[in-house]
């Protein structure tokens, strides 16, 4: 008498990559840019979430704000935090480029939700 175990597979639910999650994104630019440079290099990363296909929800320029210590040699920063919706296999490379800008002194994506 044989007994015969029947595997039985549980796969985890896969993420869809249609699906666009909402993320917040905050990030310092450069003191030293000036109005016109500042604007490009912010339209420059919307326009990388828009052509993703992600939608940018709101955009909320904070200013010029003094640095908790020195990044780069700079004691303050423009601070600016952009809600958008994205799909989640796009966040790695937002965040690669904005790692290599220049321009950019930090930046935190964090997903919003659950």
């Amino acid at each position: 008498m044989t007994t015969e175990k029947t595997a039985t597979t549980t796969e985890a639910p896969k993420i869809e990559d249609r699906e666009l999650h909402e993320y917040e994104l905050i990030y310092i630019l450069s003191p030293q840019l000036e109005a016109e440079a500042l604007d490009a290099a912010i339209a420059k990363i919307n326009q990388f979430i828009t052509s993703k296909g992600g939608a940018i929800a709101s955009e909320d320029r904070w200013g010029k704000r003094k640095l908790a210590y020195a990044i780069n040699h700079f004691q303050e920063g423009t601070y600016v935090l952009t809600k958008f919706k994205m799909k989640p296999a796009f966040s790695k490379e937002l965040e690669s480029n904005l790692r290599i800008a220049e321009e950019v002194l930090r930046h935190l994506l964090v997903k919003v939700g659950g």
